[in-house]
């Protein structure tokens, strides 16, 4: 039987091959991550104490199951390449591409770079078309949890933008830094963590102890992919032609202004990507009684809608190509 080495190489093309199916293909309509929201969820409805003690543990054993479920399941699906001597053959070749593609059909799920940019583009549309009600509908079907029917047009936008920044860090760059650093097990355990918290990691009564080991494992593992997205965003931005002719601080500028602002949302990640495109875009991002993101730029529309679904397009594929050029220099 043959068999294939676990190079950095291939661990590259799974990445690449992951991103590029997500652009072909879209996302599956039997999604795992909603049967990871199904185990979550009864693991939940399980429970049998209220005391914090008690939700603590549980919250942590419940996230603990499922994410050993998940990272079974991968390697049931994509077991390890055996490792062998080094071979340059056109068979030894070709088993490698077989076992990148096989990487990148399990990890490709994980990754949700289409499906972001989409349902910002379509916020963005509504807008253009003066539906303000059918914008305030996407934006809370697709985007984000809050209460969307009071928003104003550049609310709308402001709250479009600030989820395909956060949601950068979320669905692309964490996912892909998880798998760099523990190939498919550790991509799909990230996605069980974030999962987890979009579901569980809310301060109501019932929920702030037994969502706390989700929200607080999120934390930690987007710390870096936070930051590596606001420098993605930058960068990204940076290389386009000047939006809408607003001043764009130089990269430098922007960077040294990214920890202030991004100090000012609410949570140790979010904020960073999300000032990183109020500043790069020129424009306000403001939560309603909660944050504002570059206080003296301009009320974003649907043209800085647009604008943002580029720049995350660009960022994402320039984080990928980075972590992939890594992934394959490594010895």
């Amino acid at each position: 039987m043959s068999s294939v080495a676990q190079t950095p190489h291939l661990r590259a093309l799974g990445l690449v091959g992951a991103l590029i199916l997500d652009r072909v293909l879209g996302q599956p309509r039997a999604h795992p991550v909603r049967a990871i929201g199904a185990l979550l969820g009864s693991a939940r409805r399980m429970r049998l104490s209220r005391r914090p003690l008690g939700s603590l543990v549980e919250g942590a054993t419940g996230l603990a199951l499922v994410a050993g479920v998940a990272a079974v399941g991968v390697r049931v699906l994509s077991p390890p390449p055996r490792r062998s001597s080094p071979d340059s053959s056109p068979s030894r070749i070709a088993a490698t591409l077989m076992a990148a593609g096989r990487e990148a059909l399990v990890l490709h799920p994980s990754l949700a770079l289409e499906a972001l940019a989409e349902a910002g583009t379509r916020v963005g549309a509504a807008l253009r078309t003066g539906d303000l009600d059918r914008a305030r509908r996407c934006l809370a079907r697709d985007l984000v949890s809050r209460d969307t029917r009071a928003l104003d047009e550049s609310h709308c936008a402001s709250a479009a933008i600030e989820s395909m920044a956060e949601n950068l860090c979320d669905s692309v760059v964490a996912p892909a830094c998880a798998y760099l650093a523990a190939g498919l097990p550790g991509a799909w355990v990230y996605r069980v963590v974030n999962t987890a918290d979009a579901m569980l990691g809310y301060r109501t009564p019932d929920l702030i102890w037994y969502g706390k080991p989700a929200a607080r494992t999120d934390d930690v593992l987007n710390f870096v992919p936070a930051r590596l997205a606001a420098v993605l965003i930058a960068m990204a931005s940076a290389a386009q032609p000047g939006h809408r002719d607003r001043f764009r601080p130089p990269i430098g500028d922007l960077l040294r202004r990214l920890p202030r602002e991004s100090a000012r949302a609410a949570g140790p990640n979010a904020g960073w990507p999300m000032a990183a495109a109020a500043l790069s875009l020129g424009v306000r991002l403001r939560k309603p009684g909660t944050y504002t993101l570059n206080g003296d730029g301009v009320a974003p529309d649907a043209r800085d809608i647009a604008a943002a679904a580029t720049v995350i397009r660009h960022a994402a594929w320039l984080g990928v190509g980075l972590i992939a050029a890594v992934e394959a220099c490594r010895p």
